[in-house]
C-alpha cells in the first residue's frame, strides 16, 4: 500500500485486485514535485507510549490516522487503553490516562507488540496480543524475549501460540538484556519513566533503526 500510494503521488498509475494481482503499464514517467516524507509511526511509537505511561502528552509532527503506515493505528490501541487521542493538521497527539488492559490483535502492526506489552505491564487488568506468531522470527524470538524480559520486572506473563497475555500490576526495576534487538531496547526504556532503577542492557542495538534514540529520548 505505502509502494503504491508513493508511485500514484508521483503520477504513476496501476491496476490491483486487492493484494492478489498488480499491473504497472510500462512506458510511464515519475512526475517531480515537493514530496513531504511521513513521520516514521514506528519510531514514534515509543513517544507516544511514554505519553501513555507517565500521563504526559505527546505529539508526533507530520502523521495522521490516515497514514498507510500499520503502526500509525497505534495511537487507536492506546485510546482503547484509557489515553485521549486528538489527530489535527499539527500533527498526531497522545494525552495519557489511566491505562486498562485491552484485546488486540497485532498483525497488523507486530514491530509495536513490545511496545504495547510494556504498557500492559502497568495497565489495571489483563492484556490479550494475538496474530503474532511471525515474532518468533525477528532479530530475536520477540514473544518469548518479551516475555522473559517482562518477567524481570515481576509481571506474570504467559506466551500463547500467536501471542502474550499479560497480566498488569507494579512491575519494578530490572536490568534489561536487549537480545541484540532495537525494538526491545527502546519499549523497555518506556518502562523506566514509571518504574525506577532500570538498566537498558546493550543500548547501543538501537542504531539499527533509531541511532540517536537516546537524545531524542532524553529531551523527554
Amino acid at each position: 500500500d505505502l509502494t503504491l500510494e508513493v508511485l500514484s503521488d508521483f503520477g504513476v498509475s496501476y491496476y490491483r485486485e486487492g493484494y492478489r494481482y498488480f499491473q504497472l503499464p510500462g512506458g510511464q514517467c515519475y512526475l517531480p514535485q515537493d514530496y513531504a516524507i511521513e513521520a516514521d509511526a514506528s519510531s514514534a511509537s515509543y513517544f507516544w507510549a511514554a505519553a501513555a505511561l507517565t500521563g504526559g502528552r505527546v505529539t508526533i509532527t507530520n502523521l495522521s490516522l490516515e497514514s498507510s503506515q500499520g503502526d500509525a493505528a497505534f495511537p487507536e490501541v492506546l485510546g482503547r487503553m484509557g489515553c485521549a487521542i486528538e489527530s489535527t493538521p499539527a500533527g498526531l497527539t497522545v494525552q495519557g490516562g489511566s491505562l486498562r488492559g485491552v484485546e488486540v490483535d497485532m498483525a497488523t502492526m507486530p514491530d509495536l507488540v513490545p511496545t504495547l506489552a510494556v504498557l500492559a505491564a502497568f495497565a489495571a487488568g489483563d492484556t490479550i496480543i494475538t496474530g503474532v506468531a511471525h515474532l518468533r522470527h525477528k532479530e530475536s524470538d520477540r514473544l518469548q524475549a518479551v516475555a522473559a524480559e517482562l518477567g524481570k520486572l515481576g509481571v506474570s506473563v504467559r506466551e500463547t501460540a500467536d501471542g502474550l497475555i499479560i497480566q498488569g500490576g507494579e512491575p519494578h526495576g530490572a536490568a534489561i538484556d536487549t537480545h541484540q534487538d532495537h525494538r526491545l531496547a527502546m519499549s523497555f526504556a518506556v518502562a523506566g519513566l514509571k518504574a525506577p532503577g532500570m538498566m537498558i542492557l546493550d543500548p547501543d542495538c538501537v542504531a539499527k533503526s533509531f541511532p540517536d534514540f537516546w537524545q531524542f529520548f532524553d529531551r523527554l
